[in-house]
């Protein structure tokens, strides 16, 4: 009876204990896949101490290189952006989709912070440094001489800095479709360039392996070990591994490559594209790769390439990602690290921050500032720059990380000819849908406007009196609910179901993910109006 007793005792603590505390201790036994949700490719990884810092690529969008903060490896926080000033990112007028900010590797050594990154149609290969994680960065230190993409460093254990990076330099005749070359050279520090003789290591681990790109290098048990991404960076994505016992090689492929791909399960799997990993050991002397993938929707690439993390064993000096299961898995067991999860950043901002949060991000280096925050508002000015143009116009965004959502602004403005402002959501100038108010013969109406392959046409539209207008949209996988109001209360559909889609990867091209936001243009004309948003809130509904 006595153990019955406390039987029952057990079982009504257990159920009377908060269902928060029963969900965190949940939460230590497994994570979930991503790690990082949204369009969060091409990540790099670095310890130092107890802490984890983690930088992606970030495109054409400013401010570059987000940089995240971990104590566990599950639980992540964005903590700054690498490139915040002008004179660090000069993505000017012309600057084209999916150009800008590629594959950056972010390295600590002697108390410094390195990061190194390929600015596309920017300036080229460059690095910065700092002294804390999150800044501030150093302005770049633009590497001239070093041709090709994605570059990395690794410093050796006598303190040689090495430059590691991907080159398309194999003559006509001799190459193969997409061969793609990673080549070694020293890089001094102090002068900020490359010297000495320079070192090709690998076109990839088959003999007609494309794309060959995403190096990284490390020194594990007295071996070099090059990790490199391959098959280009969507199903046929994969990570090969080859080692060394010098560090200008000969570097050889192991038997095993590539050492993890979801190439060979198909399209119709909950995640494609493994590939471009980075290796980090924990205190404990455990190892992870983190790298990115793509979570599809019935075939449809809606959030872009997101942060994936999976666990690495040595075994017989070979890396085997995820022992004994060899996929990336969207539930994985807990890193073992006593999990700390950070505070989440309210749904709604009502701008009354004296900056931006660190969600939003402007298409483009914004080499003046068109909007302020003042009186809980964020006010943008009204300027004749358009989305459909490869410059920098009046638009502040931030990243969709979900499949289900439900997006809301409230503004206030009065268009003139050829003005409009509103909401906007976009993969890049040739795909997105907006509900803007603007003025239509001598009326203000709301619109609901579609973008697909450059060719604009208005989906639906109501006359509009009222000088606030509040702007609703509520995504469901492959589909869009956009609503219209002079209150939250008062929402009045705009155009029926419309078709996410145009903002996959898969119809628009290029290598980002959607963004939501505000924007507003005079569509080439002069203007001195401003807009006014009172509060912008996206929430998951997942």
């Amino acid at each position: 009876m006595k153990n019955l007793f406390l039987f029952l005792v057990f079982i009504g603590w257990f159920t009377s204990y908060p269902a928060s505390a029963q969900s965190q201790n949940h939460e230590t036994a497994t994570f979930r896949n991503p790690i990082i949700s949204g369009f969060h490719p091409d990540p790099s990884i670095c310890r130092v101490g107890n802490d984890y810092y983690l930088v992606t690529s970030s495109f054409e969008w400013f401010p570059g290189i987000p940089i995240y903060h971990s104590k566990d490896l599950m639980h992540w926080q964005q903590i700054g952006h690498v490139l915040t000033r002008p004179s660090q990112l000069q993505m000017k007028d012309g600057l084209r989709h999916s150009n800008g900010l590629w594959a950056p590797t972010i390295r600590h050594h002697e108390g410094k912070y390195y990061v190194i990154c390929t600015a596309q149609q920017a300036g080229g290969n460059f690095y910065v440094t700092a002294d804390k994680p999150e800044g501030p960065y150093s302005e770049p230190i633009f590497l001239t001489d070093a041709p090709g993409i994605d570059p990395s460093l690794f410093f050796d254990e006598d303190g040689t800095c090495w430059y590691t990076g991907s080159i398309n330099d194999t003559p006509e005749q001799d190459k193969y479709l997409n061969e793609d070359r990673i080549y070694l050279q020293q890089l001094d520090l102090t002068q900020g360039k490359l010297i000495g003789e320079r070192h090709i290591l690998t076109s990839g681990h088959a003999i007609n392996a494309p794309y060959c790109e995403a190096p990284h290098l490390y020194k594990i048990n007295n071996k070099y070990y090059l990790i490199v991404a391959e098959g280009g960076t969507w199903e046929n994505h994969a990570i090969t591994v080859f080692t060394a016992d010098k560090v200008t090689g000969p570097y050889t492929p192991g038997y095993a490559n590539p050492v993890i791909t979801h190439r060979h399960f198909g399209k119709n799997i909950d995640i494609t594209t493994i590939g471009h990993a980075d290796l980090v050991q924990t205190p404990q002397g455990d190892w992870w790769a983190v790298m990115l993938g793509v979570r599809p929707l019935d075939g449809y690439t809606m959030l872009g390439r997101e942060t994936f993390l999976t666990p690495v064993s040595f075994q017989e000096g070979w890396p085997v990602f995820n022992p004994g299961v060899g996929r990336v898995l969207a539930t994985e067991k807990a890193t073992g690290l006593s999990p700390v999860l950070f505070e989440k950043e309210a749904a709604r901002d009502d701008f009354n921050e004296d900056s931006l949060r660190l969600c939003w991000n402007f298409l483009r280096t914004p080499f003046e500032k068109w909007y302020s925050l003042e009186n809980g508002m964020l006010t943008m000015n009204v300027r004749p720059n358009s989305i459909h143009e490869d410059t920098n116009p009046s638009l502040i965004a931030r990243r969709i990380e979900h499949f289900n959502f439900t997006a809301q602004l409230c503004m206030e403005f009065n268009p003139r000819k050829s003005e409009e402002a509103g909401m906007i959501v976009l993969q890049n100038s040739s795909h997105h849908y907006k509900v803007v108010l603007c003025r239509e013969a001598n009326r203000q109406v709301v619109k609901l406007i579609k973008r697909e392959r450059g060719q604009e046409a208005t989906v639906a539209s109501l006359p509009w009196k009222a000088r606030k207008c509040f702007i609703k949209l509520v995504a469901q996988g492959l589909d869009y609910h956009f609503y219209a109001g002079d209150s939250e209360e008062k929402m009045q559909a705009l155009g029926g179901t419309q078709d996410a889609s145009i903002n996959s990867s898969n119809k628009a091209g290029g290598f980002i993910g959607p963004f939501i936001g505000m924007y507003t243009s005079s569509n080439g004309q002069k203007s001195s109006n401003k807009v006014s948003f009172d509060f912008f809130e996206y929430q998951a509904n997942e």
